[in-house]
């Protein structure tokens, strides 16, 4: 093989190494990282602690099976190495709950929280 054949092979197959860079769209690859992502929020959501169905309700997009797997695999390594569970310090409503309450109703419920909150602050101070 001459040298100037060897020297645009090399050259062409760096070339096609950059593809993902030409904006060539890839499916396996669009699936691939779907997957993936699916299945890191599955062991995240088994981290904190959180129920599959919670997991499905919070990530609707997600794909179900790969977050299943994802939820097994964290299930399986948090028990063989006793880890517990990082209860999450955020909380997230429910989004159908969240949209069927009405402003008015949320911000008594933010108040009625709240004073329930300043109540046993208030109780703990006091000595009660």
């Amino acid at each position: 093989m001459p040298l100037r054949t060897l020297i645009l092979l090399i050259a062409s197959l760096g070339l096609m190494t950059a593809c993902d860079r030409l904006g060539i769209p890839d499916p396996a690859r669009d699936a691939a990282i779907k997957e993936a992502d699916a299945r890191a929020t599955g062991s995240a959501c088994r981290h904190a602690g959180r129920a599959i169905e919670d997991c499905y309700s919070l990530n609707p997009d997600a794909g179900r099976a790969a977050v299943y797997a994802g939820w097994k695999d964290m299930n399986d390594y948090m028990r063989e190495n006793k880890i517990e569970e990082v209860k999450p310090s955020a909380i997230i409503a429910n989004p159908a709950t969240a949209s069927s309450l009405s402003n008015g109703e949320s911000e008594v419920a933010t108040a009625s929280s709240s004073a329930s909150a300043s109540a046993s602050a208030t109780g703990k101070a006091s000595g009660h």
